[in-house]
């Protein structure tokens, strides 16, 4: 008896989903979920723990790299689940974060117009769920030409707040430093451990690796 592979997506464009879901179900896939937001996301691999996601990257509620930090976040959970995330431009920094998490396995990158090669496009998830990684050919080649800074997805402002993470300082004095609420703060480093490819672990302090990455970027 063939093994059906288990599926939560996540896409915020409805008509895109759905085509997804159809194209999915079509090759033998069984779609347990199909969501329009992170959060939806997190608690859909949470609930049905599949074998693979596929996401997009920019998604709900901030409509920024949502999708991403929330898939890496995911694999930090859960090891061994099968990630393809999927983007509208060319974003090599977003294929770092996602290739430094965890061990670099059982992930892909693709472009959405890839999707349009639907064969291709299938046998690139079979390659990523039997322990394969998939990069779509353009990001390769800007990776290639622009190696890779490890705080490039780092907004502005999470940057600052990297600076004195690194020199340091407590929430409470970030927050005074920065004039925002500590609970601000706590976001803020949260989504640097994240897209810094730092999930939970009880063996390291993921500050002092946080930190140790921007003395690093900065000292090269």
């Amino acid at each position: 008896m063939v093994e059906v592979t288990r599926v939560v997506l996540a896409e915020d464009e409805v008509l895109l989903r759905e085509g997804l879901v159809a194209l999915l179900t079509r090759f033998g896939f069984e779609v347990l979920d199909a969501v329009g937001t992170a959060p939806a996301l997190r608690e859909a691999v949470r609930t049905h723990r599949p074998d693979l996601v596929v996401t997009d990257i920019r998604m709900p509620p901030d409509h920024r790299d949502d999708g991403l930090r929330t898939a890496v976040e995911l694999r930090g959970e859960q090891p061994g689940l099968a990630v393809v995330v999927l983007s509208q431009h060319v974003q090599p920094e977003y294929a770092a974060a996602l290739l430094d998490s965890v061990d670099g396995r059982r992930v892909g990158y693709l472009l959405k117009d890839r999707v349009a090669e639907v064969t291709d496009f299938v046998d690139n998830l079979r390659t990523v769920l039997a322990g394969g990684t998939v990069v779509d050919p353009d990001v390769v080649r800007r990776l290639l030409h622009h190696p890779r800074d490890p705080l490039a997805a780092l907004t502005a402002r999470e940057r600052e707040v990297l600076v004195l993470v690194a020199e340091g300082r407590s929430n409470a004095a970030i927050a005074a430093r920065l004039h925002v609420t500590e609970a601000a703060v706590g976001k803020h480093i949260g989504n640097i451990l994240a897209k810094l490819g730092l999930p939970p672990d009880d063996d390291t302090n993921r500050r002092v690796l946080a930190a140790l990455t921007y003395l690093r970027a900065n000292s090269a």
